[in-house]
């Protein structure tokens, strides 16, 4: 049996997924727009919150925190697991926050939540997450960088990169700008698995940490 390209009227078309980017918690529901495939909620950490942050990391235990939360919940069990340092309640309020957002925008009852600290980066290769919305926010430490779409051949990711790095695979048109969030941005990225998101996932990548730096990553998945 053949097939043949479709022309569909330039009414139909799906514009080229792009990034929105607002410095208000509201601005996170245009990831329901098409042709958004991640959006950011721009924000400045209060001193309190990077005081409290920094006395994580500066204990001795590192820690990886993974667990399946409530909004009703998730304060309750962040005391169980976070080691009790200055300022963590604050820590826990901003976290029980998000998730009570990343719930009610997606109507879900529960979330995935991971809260790592990190040393190194842990997907240093551009790639597109197989989820349908994945919420990133690194508290400390350098955070996730993207390529917009026209900087990019998709072509490239995974399989199709034949083994070559990133920077000579041909998925990096030659005059691209790796773009960066900061610290404190809240992001939400589309991946594969939204409805209507097939082959127009965010292509993103952990930033490269320096010997001596900590991140302090964490994520929310539609558990």
């Amino acid at each position: 049996m053949s097939t043949q390209a479709v022309d569909y009227p330039m009414s139909e078309a799906i514009a080229a997924p792009r990034a929105a980017q607002s410095e208000e918690l509201a601005g996170l529901t245009q990831i329901y727009q098409d042709d958004v495939n991640f959006a950011v909620w721009q924000r400045v950490l209060e001193n309190e919150l990077d005081q409290a942050v920094a006395a994580l990391l500066a204990n001795q235990t590192s820690f990886s925190l993974s667990e399946i939360v409530t909004p009703d919940n998730v304060s309750q069990a962040l005391e169980r697991s976070l080691p009790d340092v200055s300022g963590r309640d604050v820590l826990i309020r901003d976290i029980a926050l998000l998730v009570d957002a990343y719930c009610c925008l997606f109507d879900a009852d529960t979330a995935g939540l991971r809260l790592t600290q990190v040393d190194r980066a842990m997907c240093p290769r551009f790639h597109v997450d197989q989820v349908p919305c994945r919420l990133i926010t690194t508290y400390a430490g350098p955070a996730t960088q993207w390529l917009s779409e026209s900087d990019l051949n998709r072509q490239k990711l995974g399989r199709g990169s034949n083994g070559l790095p990133d920077s000579s695979s041909g998925l990096i048109s030659g005059d691209a700008t790796i773009q960066q969030i900061s610290a404190g941005d809240v992001a939400l990225l589309k991946g594969e698995r939204w409805e209507g998101n097939e082959g127009r996932g965010i292509v993103h990548r952990s930033p490269g940490v320096e010997a001596g730096q900590q991140r302090l990553l964490m994520t929310l998945d539609m558990a």
